[in-house]
């Protein structure tokens, strides 16, 4: 297997961005890219709801429009999230042949998660624990959430960091989810998330020397990812029967 290799690449249009992962995914799927590790960040604030999320109870709506923050949709499962400077997000596509720990929804998390708690404690240098599945958690609040999506030959597993984002919008843009982990105990936003104390940079290197991720993608394969994913914008990302489908 080849060595994986990062990109960090950030869009304007926040619907590019979630095309983005998609495209390396279908890449990698179709075998003509490798394991990647890509990061990118948001420069103003945007809502992404999950593949079932059903907007009306997951949004405040009414504010979003209000104050022109765009609602998208991705094609992975999980909750609602704030997009927004001081969130890092990350993505990795990885081939389900890698391992047996990578064969199925619930060992990907498992393996997965615990790289990336690892990684984390290592980082700040506290406890980091998992939580509900997916989520990152130290000294009691939630600083990471993350999501799957599954092929037959490739994996996306994504999500966010979050080291300098403003916490009071996601209570401007944001109602309390449907479904809420046990650990959470119905504490508002507010109350459960935070931000980690460390720079953008060194969560980028801190990921990717656990993943080993020290190639970088080249010209040739970020242009043959863009071209791909302007198609999963056209067709996906910018319809709003996409955007609203729950």
């Amino acid at each position: 297997m080849n060595p994986m290799k990062n990109i960090d690449l950030s869009f304007n249009r926040p619907e590019d961005n979630l095309a983005f992962d998609e495209a390396l995914l279908d890449l990698c799927e179709e075998g003509s890219l490798g394991e990647t590790l890509r990061f990118w960040e948001a420069d103003r604030p945007f809502i992404v709801a999950g593949y079932s999320n059903k907007l009306p109870s997951e949004v405040n709506l009414t504010r979003c429009r209000e104050h022109g923050v765009p609602v998208l949709r991705r094609v992975s499962g999980g909750g609602t999230v704030l997009q927004a400077p001081g969130c890092l997000n990350y993505a990795l596509i990885l081939r389900t042949d890698r391992g047996s720990d990578y064969t199925s929804v619930t060992r990907a998390n498992a393996a997965i998660m615990e790289v990336h708690r690892g990684a984390l404690e290592r980082l700040i240098g506290k406890p980091v624990s998992v939580r509900g599945f997916t989520d990152l958690v130290t000294g009691g609040r939630k600083f990471s959430g993350n999501a799957q999506r599954r092929k037959r030959r490739a994996l996306l597993f994504h999500g966010t960091f979050l080291y300098g984002m403003d916490l009071g919008a996601v209570e401007t843009y944001l109602p309390m989810p449907t479904l809420r982990p046990e650990y959470r105990a119905d504490r508002p936003h507010g109350e459960f998330i935070a931000n980690l104390d460390v720079t953008r940079q060194a969560l980028c290197r801190g990921l990717i020397a656990a993943w080993d991720a020290l190639g970088t993608l080249t010209p040739a394969e970020t242009r043959q990812a863009v071209e791909r994913s302007a198609s999963l914008v056209e067709h996906r990302y910018a319809r709003p029967d996409w955007v609203e489908r729950a």
